[in-house]
């Protein structure tokens, strides 16, 4: 015989019993509560659905609002935005919601929308600003995938792989507490035509002088070289959070995009989010920049050759789209010597990226040993 459920937990001031829906006052945070016992769902990585530590009731994620991720026609995502600034649209910014466990009050700052109290640790959302009519609603969403259990040893793994690290940093690790958060991330597809027009240039040795003053040269023979090509770009990832180095988070990729699935605020449960701080213009603005980059490193590489010279490029552009996207990274956030360095896991895939220390006395015993080696190599050099 399976042992009984344990006993429902007191009720709270304002809640139901039954399945889990938003608060009708606005001053109140979106939590899921347990149909069982009343406690609070909170999502399981393992189980990928909401589950109540309590009583171990589970249940799967509500249904996101869209049956399916949709491509949104960025054209239109700019001009309902320049209409929203126009208006006078305000931007995202400090609000309260009261915790119906304990009844305090927790302060959403800026972009984070949803958090635990800190006082008993309920999980509350803001999710309103994820469908409000001045902010760009989330298309889909990405689940945690990696325990912090496993986050924590790819940490560990990240930390004993380091070159040039101080010694005791490699052996002590780093001690810290790990936060999952949901990230927002926008993406953008493009449909490329490119013509250019450029020289090739290929080496060769031509032999000069005479006599004693004989010797061979280096010389480039230039011919012309253009083209055309078609390209597709997909899902090119722009992160919308500022408060982290970009640099970091591009570092996280690639991320399994085909697994992303209609927003649903269940998800977020238990979980901290953000929404973006980086407007869909700069956002568009920056993945233009990478899918620019790419072409221009592919027309060197379709002109060929050792050297290159790129006269023009013209791209044609077609098929814009976009979507907004909330991806999972446990961050932490580590002292070392009195300074702070943050890390990034990426919770699909493990991956880990992060700011670390440097030891001097490594990185000047490496010189000093790279120095030692030319300076061999040219003595070998000279007595041949």
């Amino acid at each position: 015989m399976s042992a009984p459920p344990p006993p429902p937990l007191p009720p709270r001031p304002g809640t139901t019993s039954g399945p889990a829906a938003p608060a009708a006052d606005e001053a109140r945070g979106r939590t899921f509560l347990c149909e069982r016992c009343g406690a609070d769902l909170a999502f399981s990585i393992g189980a990928q659905r909401l589950r109540c530590e309590h009583c171990g009731f589970e249940r799967d994620l509500e249904a996101g609002a869209a049956a399916e991720v949709r491509e949104n026609d960025l054209a239109e995502g700019l001009r309902r935005q320049a209409e929203r600034r126009a208006a006078g649209a305000a931007p995202v910014g400090t609000s309260e919601l009261r915790c119906d466990a304990c009844g305090a009050t927790v302060v959403f700052e800026g972009t984070l929308t949803a958090t635990a109290c800190a006082y008993c640790g309920e999980p509350l959302q803001r999710d309103r600003v994820h469908r409000a009519p001045d902010r760009i609603p989330v298309d889909g969403l990405l689940t945690f995938a990696v325990p912090q259990e496993a986050a924590r040893a790819a940490l560990a793994a990240w930390v004993r792989g380091l070159w040039f690290a101080p010694t005791d940093f490699t052996r002590r690790g780093v001690d810290g507490r790990f936060e999952g958060v949901y990230l927002p991330y926008f993406t953008f597809d493009a449909m490329t035509a490119t013509r250019y027009a450029g020289e090739r240039g290929d080496h060769h040795w031509v032999e000069v002088g005479s006599g004693s003053q004989r010797r061979r040269e280096l010389r480039t023979r230039w011919s012309p070289a253009a083209g055309a090509f078609q390209r597709f770009f997909d899902d090119v990832l722009v992160p919308a959070v500022q408060a982290l180095p970009q640099a970091l988070l591009e570092r996280l990729e690639p991320w399994p995009l085909g697994g992303v699935i209609p927003f649903t605020p269940a998800a977020l449960a238990g979980k901290r989010a953000h929404t973006y701080d980086l407007d869909l213009g700069p956002a568009s603005a920056a993945a233009r920049r990478r899918v620019e980059a790419a072409l221009a490193a592919e027309v060197r590489a379709r002109i060929g050759g050792d050297e290159q010279r790129v006269h023009a490029v013209d791209t044609a552009w077609a098929g814009l789209t976009y979507k907004h996207l909330l991806l999972p990274v446990w961050l932490l956030a580590y002292r070392w010597q009195g300074r702070s360095y943050r890390v990034a896991v990426n919770a699909c895939t493990g991956e880990v990226h992060g700011e670390r220390p440097w030891s001097p006395w490594k990185i000047g015993l490496a010189v000093a040993l790279g120095l030692l080696a030319a300076a061999a190599a040219a003595l070998l050099s000279e007595g041949r």
